[in-house]
């Protein structure tokens, strides 16, 4: 393991792949800006609906959001020319991670990889070679890594696509009830649209999707297979999108087949300058023990998340306990309607709340069908009108259907949830049964 781990091999996959990412941080930074996201998601709500312990972490007043992305973008190309790499890598995913965590209206399973991907980063030596840091300091300059550098990109991929393929495997993906709920909303497409509401199309996403989540690591790993799994991945991966239009990711997902590729290949094709390592060196260094300890608990902790769900009560599909953070990617359609009872302590005068006065249409979706995203709006109400002077209780009711199906009662209206805590690993009782 320590030798198979140590052993140096070419790093031009990785020298590669540092300049595709700097450049999609770039991109996905600005681009948040000039498409309007960050005005919508940061700073026309009133408040975010943060992770659940990060409620402090709240947008900067302002416009200054627009700032925070732009210094984030030039994080983003100061990573791709190499430029103080692991002090921008840092500041970067130290910014990401802020954003991430702040707002969850606009929740992706992308952002959660670019969160991880970004720390992996710092760590990387992806700066020896083609860097503004190797001309000010040609002693940094290396033409080899460790084998290690390579597999941790292989082994985070293979946890992310063995889930999301698990993941799939139940009734409504595979009735393909799911993909034509998804499919409707892209009627408008031009040229694509109506082709998009046929059944043969429903059956090919799902099970398209299944098979290429399910085996794409193991083809590209596979040199007789790695060509036809690459041009598969560059359908699926433009696909997605065009349909979908989830920004940098399925550009960021191709960049990952640097790893799997000859190095000699990547050079021949992007790096013509460099030497090719030939060496085969096994450099094993004296945090040897520390490392693979770490390694091991990385890998195990992100093993488990997706299956904490499996732990807690009732369908993870309606009480959304456990699905952020596991993978579960675009497997659901959910439809909603609510309405809060806020009740004055002292009165027993029932206060009427209306949704627009508080949220945005974006996050009024969220406190319609998303437990927790219910239980942080009674909790900002009981805030709201503690500054007021007030002591209230909140009762809601809400109704919501899950994929096309007849609505049922989500929350238990005889709870008040502003004085409910909440439990992470933790089924809430006040979340009515699917069933």
């Amino acid at each position: 393991m320590t030798n198979f781990l140590f052993k140096h091999i070419d790093n031009s996959g990785l020298i590669v792949f540092r300049i595709i990412f700097g450049l999609l941080c770039f991109l996905e930074s600005v681009g948040a800006v000039f498409t309007g996201w960050v005005r919508r998601t940061l700073i026309e709500p009133e408040f975010t609906f943060t992770f659940i312990g990060f409620e402090w972490l709240q947008p900067l007043p302002g416009d200054w959001m627009y700032v925070y992305y732009i210094v984030m973008g030039i994080f983003g190309l100061l990573i791709m020319v190499g430029y103080k790499y692991r002090f921008s890598m840092f500041m970067f995913a130290s910014m990401w991670t802020a954003t991430y965590l702040m707002q969850k209206s606009s929740y992706n399973n992308h952002y959660y990889l670019l969160f991880i991907l970004s720390y992996l980063m710092v760590f990387l030596p992806a700066n020896r070679y083609a860097s503004v840091d190797v001309k000010r300091n040609p002693s940094l300059k290396q033409i080899s890594m460790p084998s290690w550098c390579k597999w941790v990109f292989v082994i985070q991929l293979f946890i992310l696509y063995t889930y999301a393929s698990i993941a799939k495997l139940y009734p409504d993906w595979l009735d393909t009830s799911v993909v034509a709920l998804l499919m409707k909303g892209k009627a408008n497409y031009p040229l694509i649209g109506e082709l998009l509401q046929h059944k043969s199309i429903h059956y090919f996403i799902a099970y398209g999707g299944i098979i290429f989540d399910g085996l794409i690591i193991p083809l590209l790993l596979f040199k007789p297979t790695r060509k036809i799994a690459f041009f598969a991945s560059i359908f699926f991966h433009l696909f997605n999108s065009i349909v979908f239009q989830i920004g940098i990711f399925p550009y960021l997902s191709l960049a990952f087949s640097l790893f799997f590729f000859e190095p000699k290949t990547i050079r021949d094709l992007f790096l013509k300058q460099k030497t090719y390592y030939t060496q085969d060196e096994i450099i094993i260094p004296t945090y040897k023990n520390l490392f693979v300890g770490l390694f091991s608990i990385y890998f195990l902790i992100h093993i488990a998340l997706p299956l904490r769900h499996h732990f807690i009560k009732d369908n993870v599909l309606w009480t959304e306990e456990g699905h952020r953070l596991s993978w579960r990617m675009m497997l659901r359609a959910k439809s909603g309607r609510v309405s809060y009872r806020v009740i004055d302590q002292a009165t027993n005068e029932l206060i009427p709340i209306k949704l627009d006065d508080y949220l945005t249409k974006k996050q009024q979706r969220g406190a319609s069908t998303k437990p927790d995203v219910i239980w942080q709006f009674a909790q900002h109400l009981k805030q709201d009108f503690e500054e007021k002077g007030k002591a209230i209780q909140v009762f809601v009711r809400a109704y919501v259907s899950v994929n096309g199906k007849r609505s049922k009662q989500l929350i238990d209206p005889k709870v008040d949830l502003a004085h409910e805590e909440w439990h992470h690993f933790k089924h809430h009782d006040w979340i009515l049964p699917s069933k």
